[in-house]
């Protein structure tokens, strides 16, 4: 979870990138130098969270264990040729993408002498102006090269002038953070993320934060074994499904800030608005539902683009009675109610807490807390989101919109992924194929964000 609103720049802008005239795409990059953090080499161990990752692949091979994006392009689309050159040039600035973890004892990442972009980068041809959904739908669904760890995807043929980029990943890989930084990498104008960070802390704090980190530590734990599976009647198909809605991200600014909130706020008490809506809708009995929030826990002084720095924390939705409105009273109480728990999350005792349970948790608590917070019964909807960039394009073709892929575990009821892109807030939900009505989920909540923003603008 990123608020933008309350986020810190920590990248450290360096040298211009040098001009590579010869595939297509990089003719334009931008308008401006693209700062970044430089980059040691990539010969570390891989961080607890990274291997609790490689564990659930291990143990559950029939989940898809990865996230991504998509990114709406308008212009000329490059040929597949075009594409992997211009993959090939700009990776050689994000080293963990040319890099694989070893066997080692702790794994370690290693530089890959083997990597060709030819092996991650593919493409997939629309059948026509009607084709875009089903060539996205197969470019997310599409397995990835052997022993890769992240894929992109060229969809197009629908459109003479435009075109989808679909990057995914494996989890074990890169969290939400990190492929935030390669699409600025790879796509954006170069300005640093903007994100949360928890200041430093002298060792005059260390046993304070040690009994905060712990009591912290204690309570999450505790949630992991009250957790209940969802009474949801449907027979899963194993195939994902996505859907996507957008709103310009004033409008939850606007919500949010009413209440003393953040964006974040408003678009989680419109989500729990509208899976109340569906229940209703559906005849589905749903007395609750606890939403899985992964927060960026990375310090400043770390690099953005390695692995895993990421913790998940639940968040019970405040749904409400059956029947009632995303708007009017409930939608305000759903806000305040949600705000009473990010507040905590918002503020530095706290976040500096979760940063050190990322970094000093062993290795075996944190893969046993993973794959217990990951479990259907304890969480029922991934709810993730990311400030991406301000700009973006490649060659001549400009980005015009992005959505996120959230990790989807089946059994849960759906993954939300929320993400900020210059003046728009888009919205993606991805669910199994089998969940009755999962189709109306972003339709709903564009309705539950315009209904709260009549609600807290009446209040």
């Amino acid at each position: 979870m990123s608020d933008p609103e309350t986020s810190a720049t920590t990248a450290t802008p360096p040298p211009a990138e040098p001009h590579v005239p010869s595939p297509r795409p990089d003719a334009a990059t931008g308008s401006s130098p693209r700062p970044e953090r430089a980059v040691p080499p990539p010969h570390r161990p891989t961080h607890p969270v990274d291997r609790a990752f490689l564990g659930l692949e291990r143990g559950r091979p029939d989940i898809r264990w990865d996230g991504g994006g998509v990114v709406d392009l308008t212009g000329p689309p490059p040929t597949l040729a075009e594409l992997r050159a211009y993959v090939a040039h700009r990776v050689a600035r994000l080293p963990l993408l040319t890099s694989r973890i070893t066997d080692a004892r702790p794994p370690r990442w290693r530089t890959d002498p083997g990597f060709a972009a030819d092996r991650h980068v593919d493409e997939v041809v629309a059948d026509g102006p009607d084709g875009a959904d089903a060539a996205l739908h197969t470019a997310l669904n599409a397995p990835f090269a052997p022993d890769a760890y992240w894929g992109l995807w060229l969809i197009h043929g629908h459109a003479p002038d435009a075109y989808l980029l679909c990057y995914r990943f494996r989890h074990a890989a890169q969290d939400g953070g990190a492929a935030a930084m390669t699409f600025r990498a790879l796509l954006g104008d170069g300005e640093p993320s903007r994100r949360p960070v928890p200041a430093r802390g002298g060792w005059g704090t260390a046993p304070r934060r040690a009994v905060v980190a712990t009591g912290l530590a204690a309570r999450f734990l505790a949630r992991t074994f009250a957790g209940r599976r969802l009474a949801v009647a449907y027979t899963p198909t194993g195939e994902r499904r996505f859907g996507r809605a957008r709103v310009p991200a004033d409008t939850l600014r606007r919500i949010g800030a009413a209440r003393g909130g953040s964006a974040h706020d408003a678009h989680l008490a419109a989500l729990a608005g509208a899976l109340r809506t569906w229940a209703d809708e559906q005849g589905v009995p749903l007395p609750r539902a606890t939403a899985l929030l992964p927060v960026d826990a990375r310090r400043p002084e770390d690099e953005q683009i390695w692995g895993n720095r990421c913790f998940a924390l639940p968040l019970d939705l405040p749904l409400g009675p059956s029947g009632a409105r995303p708007g009017g009273a409930a939608g305000a109480r759903r806000l305040d109610a949600v705000m009473s728990v990010t507040r905590k999350l918002r503020g530095a005792v706290w976040r500096r807490a979760v940063g050190d349970l990322v970094r000093h948790m062993p290795a075996g608590p944190t893969a046993w807390y993973m794959r217990r917070l990951l479990s259907p019964r304890v969480s029922h909807v991934m709810a993730t989101s990311m400030p991406l960039a301000d700009r973006g394009g490649l060659g001549e073709s400009r980005v015009t919109g992005t959505v996120l892929v959230p990790l989807f575990v089946p059994g849960q009821l759906c993954a939300v992924g929320l993400a900020f892109y210059g003046e728009w807030a888009e919205v993606s939900v991805v669910a199994d194929s089998g969940l009755p009505g999962a189709d109306t989920l972003p339709g709903l909540w564009e309705r539950a964000v315009r209904e709260l923003e009549e609600s807290v603008a009446c209040r």
